[in-house]
């Protein structure tokens, strides 16, 4: 809105925000909105019937020349946006891993939203760092980790685990941070063959490149062997490559099978090797002492990930980087020009100094919120709950006759397939899978995706929505039934 004055025969122009009783009123209708969206959510399908370009297709093709009514762009969020929405706060997604957002999250979301500071220095906020520092406190105790651990807030896993690569690389004391990567030794980086994909990421973006990867062979149950790590690593040291990080993840991607960290530490230790744990799905159920097993040797690694906003209801996007080295990382990122250099900088935190961003939202917030709302004892219980349904869908994929489990499941991800009598060929089978998971996803009443394990074309059903409950798992098991058997009797 732009208002004018006039003064000494001139006109004076200003821009204006939206006044605060308009916000009130539209600010109001969105909560509105929003509490009845989350209240009848199941009655949307949970994956959209679109085809590509088809919501782009309702678009204007260029920004508006003039002011709309909030009356017009709320309307086409029912009719241009919603459509096309694939609802990840349904109970009956079930791909990918689950990331819903609770009440206090979303209120925690906004709240960072209207303050829009940026936490870069402390000085550019006190409150952001101040209150990071603290409920990172808070998580690393909940999380069952040394007092020596300290935390970090990014955005997504895929950019907590390159900054951890980038500490590693740096703790080598090669110059890379003054003289770059030329004329250095080759080095090497070494993952289970399960890894997830943002580690090859991290090692393109920091210049190790794919053949600077090495993926290690996994046992039967999908975990990491520790002794071919160890032959990698010798094999390396002999032809004059340096390894200078090892990653192993506690919930895998495609089978959430947990690497056997201890075992990995000790490699580690005596090689003198950076250890970074990818825990970004399952390290939340750290908060449980029953799965403290899937943990052993978490405490010997340099860094640590987890991500909030993937189990534990809050809003996208929050990870967690964890590590024993803090003034690794400080060392490889912190650059300080002289515009943000103040009088604090020797006795406080600037989040700037551990990585490559500047601007930093106010991520902490939305997590206290979640933290302070539900407490400790329900988000535990929420766990709990998921991976209980999770062992129950298990056991009736283990039951049935015409389906079978391809992993363990030692959290709530269940991977498997539908293999009826006298189906042996491969090739149809992987087929068959394919064709069941489509036609399902295609019902919209359920969205489940796949993996590939040992060639074989794999379903996966994930358990990990705030909002999922007994009669959703029972739901999406009779409706795969029923897919199934359509194909099998025809």
């Amino acid at each position: 809105m732009r208002n004018e004055h006039l003064g000494n025969m001139k006109t004076e122009k200003h821009f204006e925000d939206m006044p605060p009783e308009e916000f009130r009123k539209y600010g109001k209708e969105l909560i509105d909105w929003t509490a009845n969206y989350l209240n009848g959510i199941e009655k949307y399908p949970v994956l959209p019937d679109v085809k590509p370009g088809e919501i782009k297709s309702k678009l204007p093709k260029s920004a508006p020349e003039e002011s709309e009514p909030m009356e017009n762009i709320l309307a086409d969020i029912d009719k241009v946006i919603l459509p096309g929405v694939t609802h990840w706060q349904h109970p009956n997604f079930m791909a990918y891993f689950n990331s819903t957002a609770s009440g206090p999250g979303i209120l925690g979301e906004l709240l960072s939203a209207a303050f829009n500071t940026n936490g870069m220095v402390w000085k550019s906020c006190p409150s952001l760092t101040e209150l990071e520092e603290t409920v990172l406190i808070w998580f690393r105790q909940l999380m069952n980790l040394p007092e020596n651990f300290s935390g970090i807030i990014y955005d997504t896993a895929s950019v907590s685990s390159m900054h951890a690569i980038a500490a590693a690389r740096e703790s080598l004391n090669l110059g890379i941070r003054e003289k770059g990567m030329s004329g250095i030794p080759k080095l090497r980086l070494y993952c289970s063959e399960h890894a997830h994909s943002s580690i090859e990421k991290g090692a393109l973006t920091l210049g190790i490149g794919l053949d600077g990867v090495t993926k290690i062979p996994v046992d039967t149950e999908f975990k990491m062997i520790p002794a071919e790590l160890d032959k990698a690593i010798q094999r390396d040291k002999a032809n004059g490559i340096i390894p200078f990080c090892v990653v192993a993840t506690i919930g895998t991607t495609s089978t959430t099978s947990v690497d056997p960290v201890n075992e990995i530490a000790a490699i580690c230790a005596r090689e003198k090797i950076w250890l970074h744990v990818d825990g970004a799905h399952a390290g939340v159920t750290a908060m449980l002492p029953e799965m403290s097993g899937h943990f052993k040797g978490l405490e010997r690694a340099d860094s640590f990930v987890v991500n909030p906003h993937k189990w534990l209801t809050v809003p996208v996007d929050l990870s967690i980087l964890f590590t024993r080295k803090p003034e690794i990382i400080k060392r490889a990122f912190s650059l300080v020009p002289e515009y943000l250099k103040t009088a604090e900088d020797s006795v406080v935190t600037n989040y700037m100094d551990y990585g490559i961003q500047l601007g930093r939202r106010f991520r902490a917030l939305k997590l206290w919120f979640v933290l302070r709302y539900f407490g400790i004892s329900d988000l535990r219980e929420m766990l709990r709950e998921h991976i209980r349904l999770g062992q129950l869908y298990a056991s009736w994929i283990d039951e049935h006759p015409m389906f079978e489990r391809l992993a363990p499941t030692p959290f709530s991800t269940t991977c498997f397939r539908a293999k009826p009598d006298g189906w042996e060929d491969e090739t149809k089978l992987n087929q068959l899978n394919e064709k069941l998971m489509n036609e399902v996803n295609a019902t919209g009443k359920l969205f489940i995706t796949h993996t590939k394990l040992n060639g074989k074309f794999t379903i996966r059903l994930v358990i990990s929505g705030l909002r999922q409950q007994e009669r959703h798992v029972k739901d999406a098991w009779q409706l795969i039934q029923n897919t199934l058997n359509k194909f099998v009797k025809n």
